[in-house]
């Protein structure tokens, strides 16, 4: 059996107390697949990038299997029915 390697790379960019993430999945297959997360630091919070990187990539990994969830989804229903000659 042939092993498969799917690629996720997460892109973080931060202004002030704001960080924001790009996670790309990218196949053999299929064409990548994209999902994007943010974070705000709370004014009252000590400013801890590492927190707002780990949110933002948390949520955009998050809304990446969501769309690749969709994709998966939209795949089914174009492959239902009777096998076509």
């Amino acid at each position: 059996m042939e092993a498969k390697r799917w690629t996720v790379q997460i892109y973080l960019t931060g202004d002030g107390d704001e960080t924001h993430a790009r996670a790309v999945l990218t196949t053999r297959d299929t064409a990548t697949v994209t999902g994007r997360g943010a974070a705000r630091r709370n004014p009252d919070d000590r400013p801890v990038p590492e927190i707002g990187d780990e949110l933002a990539a948390s949520r955009a990994l998050e809304d990446l299997a969501i769309r690749l969830h969709d994709v998966a989804a939209d795949d089914i229903v174009d492959m239902a029915g009777p096998v076509r000659a």
